[in-house]
């Protein structure tokens, strides 16, 4: 059987920090036979030499284009624009499959080249489970923002630290007022629900916690007499959304919207009072009332929703993942073909490709 060759390219967007694959879990992947190769990077949380000391091949910046046709090229966050097509295997989280925006020239480009593109979030185990996510800690960097600013010391821009610098900042704002606040987490029992649970108590702030069953039978007048409201809730399928544009004229005490899953594009949205991603340089967004009663005291209320949160805390976020997408990688050169995840996340690139050409 052929080795694997897997590469890990670098990243087009300058925030991005994180790894797929750290340094110490190179060598399970050489042991298994693979070969490694990792494009040198200026930003990346991990130096270039701790790849090569790790017994990886590491080459030029931004050079996956020219990688062996047989290789997967393996990333965290989108490509960029060139080349136009697209003629590898590739491996990232490319949010293209549920009619986001710019999702169909992602697809086209693979069409093109003849290329395919195996989604990190659809990789799903038999039971239709994700086997690996960023999403502990994306809740977590999520909730963490969200205390920050109903507490009044969020700060731009934005930049990555350690989990001991964030963790003293919530400890301050604990202290300085969020602790008699009230925080509502969405999908609490998820991966990313648990991380912000985690957030939410390192600040000292109570909270209060819904799953499907709450979810389901949506009490919209309970969810707006929360402080903070952290959406950790991703959803295939249309669903009462959780804060729609006629709730900013509403009595209540909501003020601020940490959207973790941050799905600003998709028809799912379950904030959709908001259509676009905040940034690193302006991390909040206040939400327009639109038809706000004029008789109505209602406060402002604004948003956070960063589409690379974990990356604000590379080094922890990159180390969980890569432990958990490291085995599977080796799934990859099973003697029956690829492990059921990679089927998964190949018939959901069919799928969505074949909704390209379909009326």
């Amino acid at each position: 059987m052929q080795p694997v060759h897997v590469w890990i390219r670098s990243e087009s967007r300058d925030t991005e920090r994180r790894a797929p694959v750290v340094p110490a879990d190179v060598p399970m992947l050489l042991d298994a036979g693979f070969e490694v190769t990792v494009e040198e990077s200026r930003q990346r949380v991990f130096t270039d030499d701790e790849y090569a000391a790790a017994g990886a091949t590491v080459v030029g910046e931004g050079t996956w284009a020219e990688a062996p046709e047989d290789a997967y090229v393996l990333g965290i966050k989108e490509l960029p624009d060139e080349p136009e097509s697209l003629r590898h295997r590739h491996i990232y989280f490319a949010h293209a499959f549920k009619g986001q925006e710019d999702a169909r020239r992602t697809l086209e480009r693979f069409r093109r080249g003849g290329g395919r593109l195996l989604d990190i979030e659809y990789l799903t185990g038999e039971d239709g489970r994700r086997v690996v996510a960023f999403g502990y800690w994306a809740g977590y960097v999520g909730a963490a923002l969200g205390v920050l600013q109903v507490a009044g010391s969020l700060t731009a821009p934005l930049a990555p630290m350690a989990k001991d610098e964030l963790d003293a900042e919530l400890e301050r704002a604990g202290k300085a007022g969020a602790d008699e606040l009230l925080a509502l987490v969405t999908g609490a029992r998820g991966r990313s629900g648990r991380g912000a649970q985690q957030a939410l108590t390192t600040a000292g702030m109570p909270m209060t916690l819904w799953d499907r069953e709450e979810t389901r039978d949506l009490h919209k007048q309970a969810l707006l007499g929360h402080d903070l409201l952290v959406n950790c809730v991703v959803t295939h399928t249309p669903t009462t959304p959780f804060v729609e544009q006629a709730d900013l004229g509403r009595e209540r005490r909501l003020r601020v919207l940490a959207d973790v899953t941050c799905d600003v594009t998709g028809p799912t949205n379950m904030l959709p009072v908001n259509t676009s991603i905040t940034t690193w340089e302006e991390p909040v967004r206040r939400l327009d009332g639109g038809n706000r009663d004029p008789d109505t005291s209602s406060t402002a209320m604004e948003v956070i929703a960063i589409d690379n949160l974990p990356s604000l805390l590379p080094r922890e976020a990159s180390e969980g993942f890569s432990a958990d997408l490291a085995p599977h990688l080796l799934g990859l050169a099973g003697d029956g073909g690829p492990s059921a995840p990679w089927r998964a996340a190949g018939d959901a690139f069919d799928e969505a490709s074949a909704a390209l050409t379909t009326p």
